[in-house]
């Protein structure tokens, strides 16, 4: 045993929990900018600039096949995610269909859609299959992780548009 005063060798106190008080800090700040942060969102975003509710299905290729799902129902001025997470093409194609004023947003990317909720993998023989052949427009998103589409009104003539 040691005598008051007297001088050891070996681990004092403090060095015992240095160690301890750097993981303690460590902890506290993952912890504290975990929470404080706002976290990257990765998504595929569409944003009705409207002032009609709108229709809209997506077309993508994932790992193995075209796919076309839709229909997500966007009230005016309002966003959806229509992709959660990382997007998985850098290619996405947009067909949209504006319920109040009866126009469309389409291209010439043909795939295949129907009137009801749907989820339709390939992109052939749409009609034999008993679908509807339906034209999309292109989205590049530069294999983005994340990116926001927006729909608008079309520009009226005569107010300076083309």
């Amino acid at each position: 045993m040691y005598e008051v005063g007297e001088r050891h060798q070996g681990w004092s106190r403090a060095r015992v929990n240095a160690p301890l008080r750097a993981v303690v800090v460590a902890v506290f700040t993952l912890l504290f900018f975990s929470i404080s942060s706002d976290g990257a969102y990765a998504d595929l975003r569409l944003c009705n600039k409207t002032d009609s509710q709108v229709g809209v299905a997506i077309g993508y290729k994932d790992k193995s096949d075209w796919v076309t799902e839709g229909w997500w129902n966007l009230a005016s001025n309002s966003c959806e995610t229509l992709v959660p997470g990382s997007l998985v093409s850098r290619y996405y194609y947009i067909y949209a269909v504006d319920y109040d004023q009866f126009g469309e947003w389409g291209g010439r990317a043909f795939m295949c859609t129907r009137e009801k909720e749907f989820t339709i993998r390939g992109i052939e023989d749409c009609v034999a299959r008993g679908f509807e052949r339906t034209g999309f427009f292109e989205i590049d998103t530069g294999e983005q992780s994340s990116w926001t589409v927006q729909l608008t009104e079309p520009v009226q003539q005569g107010t300076g548009g083309r």
